[in-house]
């Protein structure tokens, strides 16, 4: 697993190497028993001692994701199945190209082979599309940031993921940062106040406010808020957000814009000069790659 995955570069949330560990090992336990079951019925008719080789192409560019879950498929279903990569994680491919080369078992091989693709696939088209909104800010200065709108169970693969396409994750969960929406600035009265409960409750945690106006901004800058959501702020309005930010005593705030962001968008968006960008795209609304495992 590429070591950059597990830093805290540019404001992001970290993911420590324990817990994706634990996290590929659960995944795959969870995928492996839920295809699988009591065994492979259709495997059983091969000889049980024969051995087969395989490849996995593409048929489309990619941005390589998930090696780690493919590995460990076959680490669990049988460690006699070798597999030798073509590249990394966050390497590019052209369609046709050759992801990797395995040997080992066939029963093994053709019993592994969907849940080991299935990984590869939603991950590397996590990677693939992040990818793509990384290219359209170039040279902004704006970065690219995931959410939690993710797939049940698999939010850490999706982060890395992100990572492998050149994003940057946001918080984690609901536990390792506070994000201050609307209804928590409603029960606590007004942005600042939310911001001092949060302090006062969870010092030392990363805190973000998100507001819906450059009146709540304005709140927000005074107050000393070091992370400021912008949701759903047109182009002209981020444009004054930022300028506001310049001119103010919390000149040092990063901004974050957020709200239906679609890759047409996200070059102006970038433009007026926000730190930060989220996209629910990324993660949400995911079509896999498209792989195909050829036996020899």
């Amino acid at each position: 697993m590429p070591g950059f995955l597990f830093a805290r570069p540019n404001n992001s949330m970290s993911i420590s190497h324990s817990a994706l560990q634990d996290a590929i090992e659960f995944n795959v336990a969870t995928a492996l028993k839920e295809d699988i079951g009591t065994g492979d019925l259709t495997a059983s008719l091969l000889p049980a001692n024969s051995v087969a080789s395989a490849t996995v192409i593409t048929r489309e560019a990619m941005i390589l994701a998930g090696i780690p879950w493919f590995d460990e498929v076959y680490r669990q279903l049988d460690r006699d199945v070798e597999v030798h990569w073509s590249g990394s994680d966050g390497d590019a491919f052209k369609p046709g190209e050759t992801l990797c080369h395995l040997k080992g078992p066939a029963r093994s091989l053709v019993s592994g082979e969907r849940c080991a693709l299935n990984f590869l696939q939603l991950l590397s088209a996590t990677a693939t599309v992040t990818a793509s909104f990384v290219a359209a800010v170039a040279g902004t200065g704006t970065r690219i940031l995931d959410t939690r709108k993710t797939i049940p169970g698999l939010r850490l693969a999706q982060k890395y993921a992100v990572r492998c396409g050149g994003g940057v994750n946001h918080r984690i969960g609901l536990y390792d940062a506070i994000l201050i929406k609307e209804n928590h600035i409603l029960a606590c009265g007004d942005v600042g106040a939310a911001l001092l409960a949060a302090r006062t409750s969870h010092p030392g945690v990363a805190v973000e406010v998100e507001v819906e106006s450059i009146d709540e901004l304005r709140e927000a800058l005074s107050s000393g808020a070091e992370r400021i959501l912008l949701d759903n702020f047109c182009l002209d309005d981020l444009r004054k957000a930022v300028r506001l930010k310049q001119n103010s005593g919390n000149g040092k705030a990063e901004l974050e814009a957020s709200g239906g962001v679609t890759l047409e968008q996200i070059r102006a968006i970038a433009e007026t000069g926000v730190d930060f960008i989220s996209v629910g795209t990324l993660t949400k609304h995911v079509r896999a790659i498209d792989l195909s495992m050829r036996f020899e």
